[in-house]
């Protein structure tokens, strides 16, 4: 989470001190005391949580009770972030596949700004693994907000660019500000997101952000504080679904064959302190599959029928993996110095220790020129990959290099090609890890699928990880598209060895490689996404969406070769589905692998098409923009806003468009010029914060306009003070005097 904002909300909850709330409640019982933890303890926000935004420390006061404190001079440069207490929260997942979709509702309470003041309130929403923002709905004082795709082009899209009221301050961090909420209102907010199931030795796991700081808790215990989930799983196929773990006690409402439905509904003391969890496994011994099919809605510019072919692993877990080549080509350029380039090899490191000894595998490092492990494919066995272990930490040292360093890739790309058998036995893995662009990439993505498409046998699988923001991430997509394999990203420093390990796990114990299906072939206006069928690993589930004309059969036919190199066919049931929203779980996507091929062919055709699904889905892409939009119903129009912030209001409408998602098409400059690993965008130059919070002296600014500054004055002598007037009052005059005398050059 960015400093900054760690730093807003500590000054916010000092100045919530200034917040009275008449007589303290009375204790809780024992049983309902909770111990906050460390972690609880932090900032950092684990749960939709809103902000009061404070520039100015003299509006903070309780609206129903005002405790008429002294007077606080001064501002909040950058504004204080003070959380806001919540009255009520509910949530309701959908578990649909590898995909949950989850909506959230919650009621926030203005309870720290003055009655006849008001303030801008930020909403911050953090979600889970691989997260994307469906839709948000607000209602706060009588207006109603929600959130739009929209396509911005010309001088509207410089104004949007320029304004940073709304994005990601992570990847799994949603914000966004409400302008000008009144002291004492009540906010409603409604939010969507789809979040990536976890999966690991054949269990599905998801975990929802649930747990709430105590500051959040309201004071009164008069009003009633609810709890509300709704928990529902629908696997798509006719199989056992078996319960493991949940965190919060659910009660089972309806159970059928592949869905499962619960419900956990409580009146509590203190909110959530956990995150909501539930795993569950869907129960088969063998691989199996199917294909779902669903008619578009009648808003769709697109009237193809849409598909999804899915395979899961089931749960054996003595299942044979392929034999593979194992090479791995790593950007060690000076832009990766630091903590990137050690994580990149403590991964390597574990992934090395991993490999059987009937793998083989080398590595190759760039930076200004190609450094080679071996210049053959070398066993696995225990010495040998001690000994890259010991290479990995005397040629890990990231140094300046010139813009020559990203146009290795192309060649290192050639070289791990060539060092790659063409036997049958071994599954061939390239594993691409960089953090900047080139400018060969398109020529790179050409060359590579001539590659593929000239292996008969089993073609080499190329998987790519992107770090930061300089890299073009939809080259990397697109890549990995071309060659069967998986991308993987690390948009946040301290994610990258957990995402690494987990896109190495993906793509490196495939049991099920060569996908095909014959009648995809034969279909009218078909499109599948990825690009190739990529190969089904035990570390996850295939899942692949595309569009078609024509009819499918009752069942279908999935033709490929297993770990032990034996042929197979596995029988595809195909099911017209109504109950699974296609276009919320594979909008995301969609977009993205579409904005892909749109970057690699440079068609303006499919970028064209990229913004109507953008607009349809209300997903931003990097032809659109997300913004948050004010609604006027009729029956809100009644309810007019406070004297003096109409005007504001009306002024405000264009600051609060964003550009959401938004990650572009890498930075050739940054990469030429070997910058260090950006995350998301700049920061701006740091300024002197000026937080007024009673009763604290951080700092000598502090000092001299809050309460202890009051609390000093109020116990000098009065002698003392008239002395210290006069005497200030003489040396005022004796200034005036030397002024004068300048500027007259002594004359009368």
């Amino acid at each position: 989470m960015d400093e900054e904002f760690i730093m807003a909300v500590q000054q916010g909850l000092k100045l919530s001190k200034r917040v009275y709330s008449g007589k303290p409640p009375v204790a809780p019982r024992q049983q309902f005391m909770v111990q906050p933890s460390p972690k609880e303890l932090e900032l950092v926000p684990t749960a939709p949580m809103v902000y009061a935004v404070i520039s100015h420390p003299e509006i903070v006061d309780n609206p129903d009770l005002p405790s008429y404190q002294p007077y606080v001079h001064g501002r909040c440069d950058p504004p204080a972030l003070l959380p806001l207490q919540m009255k009520e929260v509910g949530m309701e997942i959908e578990c649909h596949l590898d995909m949950a979709l989850v909506t959230m509702q919650g009621r926030w309470r203005v309870h720290c700004v003055m009655g006849s003041k008001s303030c801008d309130c930020r909403v911050v929403i953090p979600m889970g693994d691989q997260g994307s923002i469906l839709g948000v709905k607000i209602d706060a004082e009588g207006r109603s907000y929600s959130t739009q795709v929209i396509r911005l082009e010309g001088d509207h899209s410089e104004k949007v660019s320029k304004i940073e009221d709304g994005g990601f301050l992570k990847p799994q961090y949603f914000s966004f500000t409400i302008p000008l909420v009144g002291g004492g209102s009540e906010i409603y907010l409604k939010v969507c997101w789809s979040q990536k199931l976890s999966y690991v030795d054949g269990q599905f796991s998801v975990t929802i952000p649930f747990k709430f700081p105590e500051y959040v808790t309201p004071v009164t215990k008069i009003l009633p504080k609810r709890e509300k989930i709704l928990f529902n799983v629908n696997i798509a196929a006719d199989k056992e679904v078996l319960c493991q773990n949940t965190s919060h006690p659910l009660k089972e409402k309806a159970r059928h064959i592949g869905k499962l439905s619960f419900l956990y509904e409580a009146d509590v003391d203190h909110w959530s302190r956990k995150d909501f969890s539930f795993s569950y496994i869907v129960y088969s011994s063998d691989i199996f599959g199917g294909v779902l099919t669903q008619s578009p809605s009648i808003h769709d510019f697109d009237q193809r029928e849409m598909f999804c072919l899915y395979l899961f692993p089931g749960n054996l877990q003595n299942r044979k993996v392929f034999k593979k080549e194992v090479i791995f080509i790593v950007d060690i350029s000076g832009s990766m110095r630091g903590n990137p380039l050690e994580n990149v090899k403590n991964v390597l490191s574990k992934a090395l220790l991993e490999l059987s000894p009937g793998d083989y595998f080398d590595i190759i490092a760039f930076n200004e020129d190609i450094h080679l492990f071996s210049s053959s494919l070398e066993c696995a066995t225990k010495e040998r990959v001690e000994e890259a272990n010991l290479w990995l930490n005397e040629i890990f040292l990231a140094e300046d290099g010139t813009h020559i360093t990203k146009l290795l890739i192309s060649q290192s790309l050639n070289k791990a090609i060539s060092l790659l058998s063409n036997s049958r036995e071994l599954l061939p893995h390239i594993f691409l890890i960089t953090d900047g662009s080139a400018e060969d990439e398109r020529d790179i993505c050409s060359s590579m699928r001539n590659h593929v498409s000239n292996h008969q046998d089993i073609s080499p699988r190329i998987s790519t990880f992107g770090i930061g923001s300089f890299c073009n991430h939809y080259f990397l997509q697109m890549l990995a598209s071309i060659g069967r394999g998986q991308y993987g990203a690390a948009h946040d420093p301290d994610s990258i060895e957990v995402e690494m390990h987990r896109w190495l796990r993906r793509a490196s114990s495939q049991i099920f490689a060569n996908i095909d299906v014959d009648i995809f072939h034969h279909l009218d206006g078909f499109e599948i996404y990825p690009l190739g069928i990529p190969d089904l690993s035990v570390g996850c589930p295939l899942i692949v969406f595309g569009r078609y004309q024509g009819k499918l059969p009752d069942s279908l036919k999935a033709r490929g070769i297993l770990g032990d190199l034996n042929d197979v066919v596995i029988d595809l049931k195909v099911q017209k589905t109504k109950d699974i929203p296609f276009e919320r779980i594979f909008a995301k996507q969609y977009i993205d692998q579409l904005t892909a091929v749109a970057w690699f062919s440079e068609s303006k055709q499919l970028e064209e098409k990229v913004i109507k699904l953008s607009l349809q889905f209300g997903i931003p892409s990097e032809y659109t923009y997300l913004i948050l939009r004010q609604t006027q119903p009729e029956i809100e129009l009644l309810k007019k806003p406070k004297k003096g912030n109409l005007a504001k209001l009306e002024a405000a409408k264009d600051r609060y468009l964003s550009q959401g998602t938004r990650i572009g098409f890498g930075d050739l400059l940054a990469t030429t010029e070997n910058y260090s690993i950006m995350f998301g965008k700049s920061k701006p130059p740091e300024t002197s914060a000026e937080y007024m919070a009673a009763g604290c002296c951080n700092s000598l600014s502090d000092c001299f306009c809050c309460k202890c500054c009051i609390d000093l004055c109020s116990k000098l002598n009065d002698q003392f003070v008239v002395v210290m007037t006069q005497l200030c009052a003489g040396l005022a005059c004796l200034a005036c005097f030397e002024c004068c005398s300048l500027c007259c050059n002594g004359s009368d």
